[in-house]
């Protein structure tokens, strides 16, 4: 079951557009915006989240609920704006979609099987391990929701070994696929590039590349 969440206080509004999403089929509950949501949000992991705004979207906790959901979870938000506070989402780019209240049930529940549907068909695209996202469409990495500048070989080298998870690849064998056979480079390229990769992707909290002594590298296959 697609699982909603509501941010906003228990008005007689936000109670009775709770109960039709219910209704209509949706798993839905209601957080108030307070200091501790963002813990619980990640711990109850929504399919996506309706944001009451109120005229207060650039309001600075709004903006790091949104932007926590955009970089660790992806999950896509939605606002629910009043008609005379409609010029508050001008240029608030980090929302997905909007819609006025009064809401109009049956165009909100297609508004938000609409998003869910992009954000599953975005996920398609995605590699995700430990806090790692490749994004293969994009060509872009981030650890933790912080973006990772790789050169490309270095890309290269990663999705390689993300797509081979636990396999074990000697330094020749990774030349092979990902410089190619026609590369006459020496087998410390790997060494080099993988002791790059490492310094810009690891931490003490983070180990994704795992040394095999006297044979060469894998990707960790377990978080």
């Amino acid at each position: 079951m697609v699982s909603l969440l509501i941010i906003g206080c228990k008005s007689k509004t936000v109670e009775e557009l709770h109960s039709e999403l219910i209704r209509n089929g949706f798993e839905c509950s209601i957080f108030s915006n307070d200091n501790g949501v963002i813990g619980q949000i990640e711990a109850q992991s929504p399919d996506l989240i309706l944001a009451e705004t109120d005229g207060h979207l650039t309001n600075s906790r709004i903006q790091e609920l949104v932007q926590s959901m955009k970089q660790k979870k992806r999950t896509p938000v939605m606002a629910l704006v009043r008609g005379e506070t409609l010029d508050s989402i001008d240029g608030y780019l980090d929302v997905d979609d909007f819609i006025i209240s009064p809401y109009d049930d049956r165009e909100l529940v297609l508004r938000i099987k609409r998003l869910i549907k992009i954000n599953d068909t975005d996920d398609s695209e995605l590699v995700k391990h430990n806090g790692l996202i490749i994004d293969l469409a994009k060509y872009e990495v981030s650890v933790d929701g912080k973006v990772v500048e790789l050169t490309f070989k270095e890309y290269e080298l990663l999705r390689f070994l993300v797509s081979n998870k636990g396999r074990v690849y000697t330094r020749e064998a990774l030349l092979n696929k990902v410089w190619g056979y026609d590369y006459y480079g020496g087998d410390r390229t790997v060494d080099v590039h993988i002791r790059r990769l490492r310094s810009k992707l690891e931490d003490a909290k983070h180990t994704f590349i795992e040394t095999v002594r006297n044979i060469g590298y894998r990707f960790k296959d377990r978080e």
